[in-house]
Protein backbone atom coordinates (compact mmCIF):
# COMPACT_ATOMS: atom_id res chain seq x y z
CA UNK A 1 0.00 0.00 0.00
CA UNK A 2 1.50 3.44 -1.01
CA UNK A 3 1.55 6.47 0.79
CA UNK A 4 -1.56 8.90 1.04
CA UNK A 5 -0.29 11.69 -0.77
CA UNK A 6 2.25 9.76 -3.42
CA UNK A 7 2.51 11.07 -6.52
CA UNK A 8 1.04 14.60 -5.51
CA UNK A 9 2.94 17.91 -5.40
CA UNK A 10 2.66 20.09 -2.26
CA UNK A 11 3.62 23.88 -2.88
CA UNK A 12 4.29 25.44 0.75
CA UNK A 13 5.08 29.15 1.76
CA UNK A 14 7.05 30.24 4.52
CA UNK A 15 8.66 27.10 5.12
CA UNK A 16 12.39 28.02 5.54
CA UNK A 17 11.92 26.98 9.74
CA UNK A 18 9.17 27.00 12.82
CA UNK A 19 5.73 25.52 11.37
CA UNK A 20 6.81 25.56 7.86
CA UNK A 21 9.83 23.55 7.73
CA UNK A 22 7.76 21.11 9.86
CA UNK A 23 4.90 20.64 7.60
CA UNK A 24 7.29 20.57 4.52
CA UNK A 25 8.74 17.48 6.62
CA UNK A 26 4.81 15.72 7.11
CA UNK A 27 4.23 16.48 3.60
CA UNK A 28 7.18 14.49 2.41
CA UNK A 29 6.93 11.64 4.53
CA UNK A 30 3.69 11.23 3.53
CA UNK A 31 5.08 10.66 -0.32
CA UNK A 32 4.24 14.35 -1.67
CA UNK A 33 6.87 16.32 -3.59
CA UNK A 34 7.39 19.05 -1.59
CA UNK A 35 8.38 22.83 -3.29
CA UNK A 36 9.45 24.59 -0.21
CA UNK A 37 9.17 28.49 -0.95
CA UNK A 38 11.05 31.25 1.77
CA UNK A 39 11.79 34.65 0.96
CA UNK A 40 15.84 33.46 1.68
CA UNK A 41 16.71 30.59 -1.25
CA UNK A 42 18.99 29.19 1.40
CA UNK A 43 16.30 28.76 3.95
CA UNK A 44 14.31 27.03 1.96
CA UNK A 45 17.24 24.89 0.73
CA UNK A 46 17.71 23.96 4.26
CA UNK A 47 14.42 22.52 4.82
CA UNK A 48 14.82 20.56 1.42
CA UNK A 49 17.79 19.19 3.17
CA UNK A 50 15.77 17.71 5.91
CA UNK A 51 13.15 16.16 3.63
CA UNK A 52 13.12 12.60 3.55
CA UNK A 53 12.09 10.66 0.28
CA UNK A 54 10.41 7.49 1.50
CA UNK A 55 8.46 7.12 -1.80
CA UNK A 56 11.40 6.85 -4.08
CA UNK A 57 9.89 9.35 -6.64
CA UNK A 58 9.91 12.24 -4.96
CA UNK A 59 12.05 15.63 -6.11
CA UNK A 60 12.10 17.99 -3.68
CA UNK A 61 12.68 21.77 -4.79
CA UNK A 62 13.69 25.11 -2.97
CA UNK A 63 13.07 28.22 -4.40
CA UNK A 64 12.83 32.03 -3.18
CA UNK A 65 9.68 33.50 -3.05
CA UNK A 66 8.51 37.05 -1.86
CA UNK A 67 4.82 36.36 -1.40
CA UNK A 68 3.77 40.34 -1.16
CA UNK A 69 5.02 40.65 -4.61
CA UNK A 70 2.49 39.98 -7.19
CA UNK A 71 5.03 39.71 -10.31
CA UNK A 72 7.29 37.43 -7.90
CA UNK A 73 4.20 35.42 -7.01
CA UNK A 74 3.18 35.03 -10.54
CA UNK A 75 6.81 34.32 -11.68
CA UNK A 76 7.78 31.29 -9.31
CA UNK A 77 3.92 29.44 -10.21
CA UNK A 78 4.65 30.09 -13.54
CA UNK A 79 8.03 27.90 -12.46
CA UNK A 80 5.73 25.59 -11.12
CA UNK A 81 3.32 25.12 -14.08
CA UNK A 82 6.00 24.52 -16.03
CA UNK A 83 7.84 21.76 -14.30
CA UNK A 84 5.17 20.33 -12.41
CA UNK A 85 2.10 20.78 -14.49
CA UNK A 86 -0.07 20.89 -11.31
CA UNK A 87 -0.40 21.21 -7.48
CA UNK A 88 -2.25 19.28 -5.29
CA UNK A 89 -1.59 21.30 -1.85
CA UNK A 90 -1.03 24.61 -1.10
CA UNK A 91 -0.23 25.48 2.05
CA UNK A 92 -0.06 29.34 2.60
CA UNK A 93 2.09 29.29 6.21
CA UNK A 94 3.74 32.79 5.53
CA UNK A 95 3.64 35.26 8.15
CA UNK A 96 5.13 38.09 10.70
CA UNK A 97 4.24 39.09 13.48
CA UNK A 98 5.07 42.31 15.78
CA UNK A 99 4.05 43.38 18.80
CA UNK A 100 2.68 47.25 20.11
CA UNK A 101 0.07 49.07 21.65
CA UNK A 102 -2.50 50.29 19.69
CA UNK A 103 -1.84 54.30 20.58
CA UNK A 104 2.27 53.79 19.44
CA UNK A 105 1.33 51.10 16.34
CA UNK A 106 2.83 52.78 13.40
CA UNK A 107 1.27 52.47 9.83
CA UNK A 108 4.79 50.50 8.53
CA UNK A 109 3.82 47.55 11.39
CA UNK A 110 0.45 47.48 10.13
CA UNK A 111 0.65 47.37 6.61
CA UNK A 112 3.72 44.69 7.14
CA UNK A 113 1.26 42.84 9.35
CA UNK A 114 -1.43 42.36 6.41
CA UNK A 115 0.94 42.47 3.55
CA UNK A 116 2.26 39.07 4.98
CA UNK A 117 -0.31 37.38 6.59
CA UNK A 118 -3.45 38.20 4.03
CA UNK A 119 -1.98 39.49 1.40
CA UNK A 120 0.35 37.31 0.08
CA UNK A 121 -2.40 34.45 0.95
CA UNK A 122 -4.41 35.63 -0.91
CA UNK A 123 -1.60 36.71 -4.12
CA UNK A 124 -0.67 33.02 -3.94
CA UNK A 125 -3.58 31.23 -3.42
CA UNK A 126 -5.48 33.48 -6.97
CA UNK A 127 -2.03 32.39 -8.57
CA UNK A 128 -2.59 29.14 -7.93
CA UNK A 129 -5.88 28.09 -8.37
CA UNK A 130 -5.33 27.79 -12.23
CA UNK A 131 -3.38 24.78 -11.40
CA UNK A 132 -5.90 23.38 -9.02
CA UNK A 133 -9.02 23.86 -10.50
CA UNK A 134 -8.80 20.84 -13.03
CA UNK A 135 -7.48 17.92 -10.21
CA UNK A 136 -9.04 19.56 -7.58
CA UNK A 137 -7.31 19.40 -4.34
CA UNK A 138 -6.21 20.76 -0.78
CA UNK A 139 -5.94 24.75 0.42
CA UNK A 140 -4.33 25.26 3.95
CA UNK A 141 -4.14 28.37 5.92
CA UNK A 142 -1.95 28.98 8.79
CA UNK A 143 -3.96 31.43 10.61
CA UNK A 144 -3.29 31.58 14.77
CA UNK A 145 -5.54 31.10 18.24
CA UNK A 146 -5.46 34.98 17.43
CA UNK A 147 -8.07 34.74 14.87
CA UNK A 148 -10.09 33.43 17.73
CA UNK A 149 -9.59 35.15 20.60
CA UNK A 150 -8.26 38.85 21.05
CA UNK A 151 -5.13 40.06 23.06
CA UNK A 152 -3.19 43.28 23.65
CA UNK A 153 -0.40 44.27 22.25
CA UNK A 154 -1.19 42.32 19.05
CA UNK A 155 -4.34 44.30 17.64
CA UNK A 156 -2.37 44.49 14.06
CA UNK A 157 -1.77 40.93 13.78
CA UNK A 158 -5.21 39.40 15.36
CA UNK A 159 -7.00 41.75 13.00
CA UNK A 160 -4.83 40.26 9.65
CA UNK A 161 -5.37 36.44 10.95
CA UNK A 162 -8.71 37.07 11.88
CA UNK A 163 -8.72 38.08 7.72
CA UNK A 164 -7.16 34.93 7.09
CA UNK A 165 -10.50 33.26 8.96
CA UNK A 166 -12.98 35.19 6.58
CA UNK A 167 -10.89 34.90 3.56
CA UNK A 168 -10.67 30.58 3.95
CA UNK A 169 -14.48 30.52 4.46
CA UNK A 170 -15.11 32.58 1.11
CA UNK A 171 -12.50 30.89 -0.81
CA UNK A 172 -14.26 27.50 0.43
CA UNK A 173 -17.31 28.13 -0.96
CA UNK A 174 -15.77 29.62 -4.58
CA UNK A 175 -13.63 26.77 -5.23
CA UNK A 176 -15.63 23.36 -3.90
CA UNK A 177 -17.39 23.22 -7.48
CA UNK A 178 -13.33 22.23 -8.58
CA UNK A 179 -13.29 19.48 -5.54
CA UNK A 180 -10.90 21.95 -3.86
CA UNK A 181 -11.38 22.28 0.14
CA UNK A 182 -10.39 25.43 1.87
CA UNK A 183 -9.11 24.69 5.56
CA UNK A 184 -6.69 26.90 8.10
CA UNK A 185 -5.23 25.67 11.19
CA UNK A 186 -5.23 28.20 14.76
CA UNK A 187 -2.10 27.11 16.70
CA UNK A 188 -1.74 28.90 19.98
CA UNK A 189 1.56 29.42 21.57
CA UNK A 190 3.96 27.79 19.42
CA UNK A 191 7.61 27.32 20.82
CA UNK A 192 9.26 28.72 17.28
CA UNK A 193 11.90 31.55 16.76
CA UNK A 194 9.15 33.85 15.77
CA UNK A 195 8.09 33.25 19.75
CA UNK A 196 11.58 33.91 20.96
CA UNK A 197 11.12 37.43 19.46
CA UNK A 198 8.12 38.11 20.87
CA UNK A 199 8.51 37.26 24.32
CA UNK A 200 11.07 39.66 24.51
CA UNK A 201 9.10 42.12 22.57
CA UNK A 202 6.24 41.34 24.95
CA UNK A 203 8.60 41.20 28.57
CA UNK A 204 9.94 45.15 26.83
CA UNK A 205 6.28 46.16 26.77
CA UNK A 206 4.75 45.20 29.92
CA UNK A 207 8.12 45.17 32.45
CA UNK A 208 8.74 41.56 32.30
CA UNK A 209 11.15 39.15 31.85
CA UNK A 210 10.88 36.85 29.04
CA UNK A 211 11.52 33.79 30.56
CA UNK A 212 8.02 35.09 32.77
CA UNK A 213 6.29 35.46 29.31
CA UNK A 214 6.82 32.10 28.47
CA UNK A 215 6.19 30.55 31.33
CA UNK A 216 3.06 32.80 31.39
CA UNK A 217 1.55 31.24 27.95
CA UNK A 218 2.11 27.89 29.53
CA UNK A 219 0.32 29.11 32.81
CA UNK A 220 -2.36 29.61 30.27
CA UNK A 221 -2.67 26.69 27.97
CA UNK A 222 -4.58 23.86 30.12
CA UNK A 223 -2.25 21.04 28.63
CA UNK A 224 0.46 22.26 30.15
CA UNK A 225 3.10 23.09 27.62
CA UNK A 226 4.20 25.15 24.49
CA UNK A 227 2.82 23.99 21.47
CA UNK A 228 5.34 22.40 19.29
CA UNK A 229 5.64 22.91 14.72
CA UNK A 230 4.98 19.42 14.66
CA UNK A 231 1.62 19.56 16.58
CA UNK A 232 0.25 21.70 13.82
CA UNK A 233 1.97 19.85 11.15
CA UNK A 234 0.28 16.38 12.35
CA UNK A 235 -2.97 18.43 12.09
CA UNK A 236 -2.48 19.62 8.82
CA UNK A 237 -1.64 16.27 7.62
CA UNK A 238 -4.87 15.13 8.80
CA UNK A 239 -6.52 18.15 6.65
CA UNK A 240 -4.61 16.92 3.17
CA UNK A 241 -5.94 12.71 3.82
CA UNK A 242 -8.52 11.09 2.41
CA UNK A 243 -10.20 11.23 5.41
CA UNK A 244 -10.48 15.14 5.48
CA UNK A 245 -12.22 15.32 2.13
CA UNK A 246 -15.44 16.32 3.27
CA UNK A 247 -13.83 18.85 5.47
CA UNK A 248 -14.07 22.41 4.14
CA UNK A 249 -14.58 26.32 5.50
CA UNK A 250 -13.25 25.11 9.09
CA UNK A 251 -10.67 27.01 11.45
CA UNK A 252 -9.17 24.31 13.75
CA UNK A 253 -7.78 24.91 17.05
CA UNK A 254 -4.21 23.44 18.00
CA UNK A 255 -3.34 25.48 21.08
CA UNK A 256 -3.77 22.48 23.77
CA UNK A 257 -6.71 24.40 25.72
CA UNK A 258 -5.62 28.14 25.88
CA UNK A 259 -8.19 29.23 23.12
CA UNK A 260 -10.88 28.44 25.67
CA UNK A 261 -10.10 30.43 28.69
Amino acid sequence: MGLPNEGQVAFITGAGAGIGRAIARKFADLGATVIVTDLKLETAQKTVLLLDNPSGKQAHEAMALDVTNRENVQEVLGKVKEKYKTIDILMNNAGVSSMQRIENLTEKEWDFNFNVNIKGMFLVTQSALPLMKEKGGRIVNTASMAAKKAAPLLAHYTASKFAVVGFTRSAAIEFAPYNITVNCVCPGYVKTGMQDREVVWEGELRGMTPEAVAQEYIDHTPLGRMCYPEDVADVVGFLISPEAKFMTGEALNIAGGANII
